[in-house]
């Protein structure tokens, strides 16, 4: 799935790794560990396609959807439930899709999205989102709640959910049970 031949990664002067060659199959679940400042986040912006390779070849499936943790924190009123209702942007875009299609009456186009709505588990989407949000310790009180109420962890856990809501084939998780308390990293396991 993921093929890494020969490759070598500089960050400035730094060299972060050299001759490595590994390729990573369909299903494998696979952990890059290593002090600080190893590459281990270069990596992972190697394989979103922010960096480029100094050295060998990296080739992945075209169309491979990658969801990984947005290290950035949200600061927005959307509630804790929509926000990591988000990151499943397949369900979020036919949702729009379907808007457009009743302000058109186009009955026809209702009824295809209704059926791919099924199909991908769009129906079921809000449980799933709450389901995430539990598992990571928020409580059901506290779906509602805006994101930029919470402090900058439970943001950060949001940004865990959102990633773990999205439909992917590789999921990056980078330092993920960081801001997680052992009860949310046993369930996150």
């Amino acid at each position: 799935m993921l093929n890494f031949k020969n490759i070598a990664l500089r960050r400035g002067t730094k060299l972060l790794f050299s001759n490595s060659s590994f390729t990573i199959h369909q299903g494998e679940k696979v952990g890059f560990t290593g002090a600080n400042g190893a590459g281990k986040s270069s990596f992972f912006a190697l394989i979103k396609n922010e960096l480029h390779l100094d050295e060998g070849e990296f080739t992945l499936p075209p169309n491979l959807a990658i969801a990984h943790v947005a290290q950035e924190m949200p600061a927005t009123e959307r509630s804790a439930l929509d926000y990591v209702m988000d990151g499943d942007t397949e369900l979020r875009r036919l949702q729009q899709e379907l808007e457009k299609a009743e302000v058109e009456h186009d009955g026809l186009k209702q009824a295809e999205l209704h059926a791919t709505l099924d199909i991908i588990g769009g129906y079921t989407a809000t449980m799933r989102a709450a389901r995430l949000l539990s598992g990571l310790g928020f409580r059901d009180d506290q779906h509602s709640n805006a994101v930029n109420s919470f402090s900058g962890g439970w943001r950060m856990r949001l940004n865990l959910a959102q990633a773990l809501m999205c439909r992917s084939d590789v999921l990056l998780l980078d330092e993920p049970t960081n801001h997680l308390d052992l009860d949310a990293v046993i369930w996150l396991q």
